[in-house]
């Protein structure tokens, strides 16, 4: 409200729409993180297989097979977060770790791909999908809005999303009431690595070039984006309605702050500060509910 009476420009449709379309690189991560957050899980990952998949795409557009770099992307993200789920399964390794360790083995492919370099597309079928609009509005909110309704029917609404929760509340419960704890693990961290590998191929669209070091905190702006929504850091409490709150909240005081001309180390103070006041209400809530 502050922020709509001091800047005119605040509530404009245009305005509000940029806002969204900035947030759908990260919207479509922290929807799929979700799914990790509250099965218990961390993908720390995200963000390399974002620069991994971004990058893969701009170089085989750049030689000019744009439809074929999109799809490699996007499903080298897929089998890249099916491969983590695996070895969290497998080696019975925890995610914080696990991904931790992937995710610099990942970052570091990426650097031998691209040489260090910068990939830069000039096809202007790269720019569409991320440029590109449909009666006025940008693509990246269609995909965004697709991506939400697919992961908040999956998990509210499928015996999938019955396990996610289920596994949250207490994995070995789960496990003897017969449901495949490492199915269902390492099918969310497949869902993580799409959208990842979804959210990368978008930005570098966006912006026309590919890089190795892009997206270095998306993943953590993900997780953040997820706690201030209000799902459950310790899992088995969440929604997806809850994870877009926390999204455009935290876009919504950014782009506010960007108006207002406020230097940028004082949002990630500000934005620090706001996950640890919901944390914190988080574990003073569920202590008074205990005793």
């Amino acid at each position: 409200m502050v922020l709509s009476f001091s800047t005119p420009a605040f509530l404009t449709a245009r305005n509000l729409q940029n806002i969204v379309d900035q947030s759908a690189a990260v919207g479509i991560i922290a929807c799929a993180m979700t799914l990790a957050i509250i099965s218990g899980n961390f993908d720390l990952s995200a963000g390399a297989i974002f620069a991994f998949a971004g990058s893969l795409a701009a170089i085989i557009a750049a030689s000019g097979y744009v439809e074929l770099g999109f799809a490699a992307g996007v499903l080298t993200g897929l089998v890249l977060g099916l491969i983590n789920g695996a070895i969290i399964s497998g080696f019975r390794v925890h995610s914080f770790i696990a991904t931790l360790a992937t995710g610099l083995i990942i970052r570091g492919l990426a650097m031998i791909l691209t040489g260090g370099r910068l990939i830069i597309v000039n096809d202007h079928a790269f720019k569409v999908m991320g440029q590109g609009t449909f009666l006025g509005i940008k693509y990246p909110i269609f995909i965004l809005a697709a991506w939400v309704t697919f992961t908040w029917i999956l998990l509210s609404r499928t015996t999938f999303g019955r396990a996610v929760y289920a596994i949250g509340g207490n994995a070995e419960a789960a496990r003897l009431s017969g449901i495949q704890v490492n199915w269902v693990r390492t099918l969310i961290f497949g869902l993580t690595g799409l959208s990842a590998a979804l959210a990368g191929v978008i930005t570098v669209s966006r912006i026309g070039q590919g890089q190795a070091d892009i997206g270095s905190t998306v993943d953590l702006e993900a997780i953040a984006r997820v706690v201030i929504g209000g799902t459950r850091i310790m899992g088995g409490e969440g929604a997806i309605w809850r994870t877009v709150f926390g999204v455009l909240l935290m876009r919504l005081m950014s782009n506010g702050f960007n108006i207002l001309n406020v230097p940028p180390f004082y949002q990630r103070v500000f934005e620090g500060t706001v996950i640890l006041f919901a944390v914190a209400v988080d574990t003073l809530t569920r202590s008074r509910r205990q005793n």
